[in-house]
């Protein structure tokens, strides 16, 4: 960066420049320094490691990262974890004001290390440039390279080793590598249990109007929320809302709420759209709110009673699925069905008429091709952070029972036990399992079902937001904070154009190796 650069920074944040200003000596002797305050304190740092100052942005909170960590931002499309510069130095925590900056600091990997203020940008002679032992008694001098005496209007600058730092207090990061294979994708449990699927349904449940719907899970692209805007498509049926756009592609919207002749309503935050296949298209199917992904044995699944089944292909619910006990029924949608209407075919074609009149194709192909670059996850949410898995990685979703059961010398990070169709499924609370506060039960939450090293376990979670499909170029690995971070949470998508990072779970790492013998005893 040159010294205008960090100049014009300087001026356009406010910064005084102190009485030595930008020195234009560039003579070999003198080296320029970015100098800044932190807790009272006066730093400096060599201007050659720092790319940019910038005014303290956003974050997303990491968890198990170390204390310093403010969270990671995006910076031009690019993953940049915020540090704060107080908490590395124990000085009292302070609300960000309009003179907070971050210094984005570069010695292999950018990070952003939050300052009180930015003073100036000045110009030192080597000379004038002293060792650390005159201060060594008073001041923990470890993390010094040395002082610099009447400069800017200071008396003393402590010139601030950053290197040091960062192989002191991030070691994981000094020694990363960033090694683009830990980005090559996260393991699949697809292979291993498909003969045991073999007598298994697995299905998205979801309501409308009260009433528990499932559709199965191969004829689901994706789950997401329902758009600001959904443009109208003239002349059509009445449960036909219209169309979204959804990665450059037009896709139709229907209400099944509509389709069944059941009371409007209208969408709210809890309303998600199924996108689900149909040929060579798709459709999107907007629900009063998905519940549950199902794992259910195919004795429980009964064919629709003949005297209910509508004629023809209008039968859209196919068979009825018997839960605990036959207390919690479940009807199962044809999809092949259900969008044999002729209205929803009226829809396509509206929809294929649009893009025709958008000339649109060009787009639409290469979103057709792009299929096998894009990841599917399911995106859930803990406290106010987004965090994904590869949907093959899920078992099933089932909610939290109104009761776990206990077990006496369990280990210390297993909440309890449930009961899932006869057998016992240990369960975890993630928010403790990642080192965050623990939160009150409440009705949103559920148990995401995974399978590590062959035993099931369940995983409680804030809310289960939706089914994503991401291009693999937008996923990213993840800065390394910390070892266990490093293995858990090696990647992030980072959606810029949404302003959203969603950061990717391996779930292999979700219990430790010798945590597998205690769990596979409590299922005993």
């Amino acid at each position: 960066m040159s010294n205008e650069t960090l100049q014009t920074a300087s001026q356009e944040y406010g910064d005084s420049a102190g009485e030595e200003g930008l020195l234009e000596s560039t003579e070999s002797d003198t080296r320029q320094f970015v100098t800044f305050i932190a807790g009272n304190e006066v730093f400096a740092v060599d201007m050659a490691p720092v790319q940019e100052i910038i005014r303290v942005p956003n974050v997303v909170r990491v968890p198990l990262a170390p204390i310093a960590l403010d969270g990671l931002s995006n910076l031009r499309g690019k993953v940049l974890p915020i540090i704060s510069l107080r908490r590395i130095f124990g000085f009292s925590e302070q609300e960000h004001d309009d003179s907070t900056r971050a210094l984005v600091i570069d010695f292999g990997q950018p990070l952003g290390f939050v300052v009180d203020r930015v003073a100036s940008v000045v110009g030192v002679e080597l000379a004038r440039i002293e060792g650390v032992e005159s201060i060594r008694g008073t001041v923990n001098t470890e993390l010094l390279s040395g002082i610099i005496k009447d400069v800017g209007g200071h008396a003393m600058t402590m010139v601030l080793d950053f290197a040091k730092l960062i192989a002191q207090e991030f070691q994981e990061i000094a020694a990363a590598t960033r090694n683009v294979a830990m980005s090559a994708g996260l393991a699949s449990t697809a292979d291993s249990e498909e003969e045991e699927s073999g007598d298994e349904l697995q299905l998205v449940s979801f309501d409308v109007a009260g009433q528990e719907y499932a559709i199965t899970i191969e004829d689901v692209q994706e789950i997401v929320q329902v758009p600001d805007q959904i443009i109208h498509v003239p002349h059509s049926e009445a449960h036909v809302l219209g169309v979204m756009t959804l990665r450059n592609r037009l896709l139709p919207l229907v209400s099944l709420r509509r389709m069944f002749d059941l009371p409007p309503q209208n969408a709210d935050e809890h309303s998600r759209i199924v996108v689900v296949a149909l040929g060579s298209t798709s459709v999107g199917v907007v629900m009063d709110n998905v519940n549950e992904v199902l794992r259910v044995a195919r004795s429980e699944v009964d064919p629709m009673p003949g005297l209910l089944v509508r004629e023809g292909d209008l039968a859209d619910i196919s068979q009825i699925c018997r839960l605990e006990g036959g207390k919690r029924l479940v009807s199962i949608i044809s999809a092949a069905n259900l969008f044999h209407h002729s209205s929803v075919k009226e829809a396509l074609k509206s929809v294929e008429n649009l893009r025709d009149d958008e000339h649109s194709d060009a787009s639409v192909g290469v979103d057709d091709e792009a299929t096998d670059d894009d990841e599917q996850v399911v995106v859930f949410r803990l406290d106010k952070e987004e965090f994904g898995v590869p949907i093959d990685s899920v078992q099933e979703i089932v909610r939290v029972p109104e009761e776990l059961t206990h077990i006496p010398r369990a280990p210390a990070f297993v909440e309890g036990v449930i009961n899932l169709r006869g057998a016992v499924l240990p369960v975890i609370d993630l928010r403790r399992r990642l080192g965050l506060a623990t939160a009150e039960r409440s009705d949103r939450q559920r148990v995401m079902v995974f399978l590590i090293e062959g035993m099931r376990t369940g995983f409680i979670v804030d809310s289960v937001a939706e089914v994503l499909k991401i291009h693999k170029a937008a996923i990213e690995p993840a800065p390394t904070l910390s070892a266990e971070q490093g293995k858990l949470l090696a990647r992030m998508a980072n959606l810029e154009k949404q302003k959203r990072m969603v950061q990717l779970i391996d779930p292999t790492h979700l219990v430790e190796r010798r945590d597998i013998d205690d769990l596979a005893r409590m299922a005993k």
